[in-house]
């Protein structure tokens, strides 16, 4: 098998080359021109010829490649017709080997990734964040890469956030202005983040992308689904998700070449939503992703409602364009029409940008690349009818399809161990252990000295006393006893009596030399 059959044309059996196939595509058409039906052909073309698809399931109908198609349908009779119109002779209901995903892990196996993995760039994009904020990020990454701190989930990062606020003045110097302000912003982008069920995709067990590469038994592709109903709700998330899911496909996968056939076909619904709003520098990786992705064997189909929704440089990279019924009611839808129109090779006899608004359900123009690498001219192609059911399953078989595929409860299970947040938290609290610890040591020796002074104060006071006490023995050993004092007294007494009568004689002899010497 070298090619994918797609339709009939007047030109022919149209059918897209394998060898081809990496080459990417576009598909697109206004609300209920048949989408859906042909992006369901090619993705059973491809699990057929054993190559592994993705396919983003926005509305949830896509749910219904698990299962063949019914004859009960009342679709039966307009695929059944469009089969015998195009000569589809071996046309027959069958299903498709499915994995189902849901980044929510409701309506599948959930699909996680770290934060580290999905990296400041995508991470600023998918929270808004402006140049400021994306260069704070940048700098809490850089700070846990080099601290052996792993970002797992969004409390490692807001832990690491955190982390840095606190040592702002510090890296600072080292790495740039960090402001409190600007990290309190980035914390509550992180919280509407949650809000939004991000935090169901950050953690582990991370996507193992080999889970992607798979065949089943008979070798045929596996088609792995991820249920993006309540996912469009967060439009951010699901873009981000989408180029994240890109970029690891072409940082882990090896150069293949031009292989016979892709290795892997992605389909990416609502595509659109890649680009709105996409800085600059993200366009850039959007666009770098999808040129060099091809050289690793993977192809990528955008479907959108408008061409015009992609921009330039990434629609010069989609090869193999079918394109349904556009309308041509405003300016808007009228330059689409003729944006498309100049994207195809040339038919002479069809007008191209006239048959664009004419097209039936069903019908599409389509231009796919030959063998040789050139584009085929535009041909106006009745879409073959699928084989596996139009229309989602019920809960009840996605439940069974869930439960009986190979991936089995591998991803079912969070795993929390332990990274940023918990080495964080260890850290404070072993920093606040060694403060309450110094703190009540300094409290400690604090006491003691206060209870050394008082006891070098009490020592005084004693020394103080005893010397006083001393001082006063010293005193009492020092005076006479009583004895001694009688005597002493007796003897004073004495010595009084005697010095007056010599001081009586005494005078009297004195009295007499200065009385005689004034009368001789």
């Amino acid at each position: 098998m070298d090619s994918i059959f797609i339709g009939k044309s007047a030109n022919g059996p149209e059918a897209l080359n394998l060898k081809r196939a990496n080459r990417h595509g576009l598909i697109a058409g206004a609300t209920g021109t048949g989408k859906t039906v042909t992006l369901q052909g090619l993705v059973e073309g491809f699990s057929a010829a054993g190559v592994p698809t993705f396919v983003a399931d926005v509305k949830g109908d896509l749910s219904g490649l698990a299962m063949a198609g019914s004859p009960q349908t009342k679709t039966h009779e307009i695929f059944a017709g469009r089969a015998a119109e195009i000569g589809q002779t071996d046309w027959a209901y069958k299903d498709n080997p499915t994995q189902f995903w849901d980044l929510f892990g409701e309506q599948g196996h959930p699909i996680r990734t770290t934060v580290s993995e999905m990296g400041p760039l995508l991470l600023s994009r998918l929270m808004d964040l402006n140049e400021v904020q994306e260069g704070v990020l940048t700098i809490a990454f850089h700070v846990a890469d080099k601290d052996g701190l792993l970002m797992l989930d969004l409390d490692d990062l807001q832990a690491m956030l955190v982390h840095c606020g606190e040592r702002a003045d510090e890296l600072t110097l080292e790495y740039g202005n960090i402001s409190k302000q600007s990290v309190g912003s980035i914390q509550r982008s992180v919280l509407q983040l949650r809000s939004q069920g991000g935090e169901h995709f950050f953690g582990e067990p991370a996507l193992d992308l080999m889970d992607f590469i798979k065949t089943d038994d008979s070798g045929r592709g596996i088609v792995n689904i991820l249920a993006a109903d309540k996912l469009m709700a967060s439009p951010k998330l699901y873009s981000t998700f989408l180029l994240w899911l890109l970029s690891e496909l072409f940082e882990n996968f090896p150069e293949v070449g031009d292989a016979d056939k892709p290795k892997m076909v992605f389909f990416f619904d609502e595509a659109h939503l890649l680009f709105n709003d996409a800085p600059k520098a993200l366009l850039e990786k959007i666009e770098q992703v999808v040129r060099l992705i091809r050289s690793k064997g993977i192809g990528v189909y955008f479907i959108t409602q408008n061409p015009i929704d992609i921009p330039d440089t990434v629609a010069a990279q989609l090869n193999n364009r079918i394109q349904h019924k556009l309308n041509a009611f405003t300016p808007r839808d009228q330059q689409a029409v003729k944006s498309a129109a100049e994207t195809f090779r040339p038919n002479p006899d069809i007008d191209v940008a006239q048959v664009i608004t004419e097209l039936k359900i069903g019908e599409a123009l389509v231009s796919l690349l030959q063998p040789d690498g050139s584009p085929s001219i535009v041909q106006r192609t009745l879409i073959k009818a699928p084989a596996s059911r139009v229309g989602p399953l019920t809960p009840q078989e996605r439940g069974v399809m869930i439960q009986t595929d190979a991936i089995g409860d591998k991803y079912d299970a969070l795993i929390d161990r332990e990274s940023a947040e918990e080495i964080l938290v260890a850290k404070a609290a072993q920093a606040s252990a060694a403060a309450d610890e110094a703190k009540a040591q300094a409290a400690a020796d604090k006491e003691a000295a206060l209870a050394a002074k008082e006891k070098a104060k009490a020592d005084a006071a004693a020394a103080k006393e005893l010397a006083r006490q001393q001082a006063a023995a010293e005193r009492e050993a020092a005076k006479p006893s009583m004895a001694e004092k009688m005597v002493q007294s007796a003897a004073r007494s004495a010595a009084t009596s005697v010095g007056r009568q010599l001081a009586g004689s005494l005078g009297k002899s004195l009295v007499r030399g200065i009385l005689g010497s004034l009368f001789k």
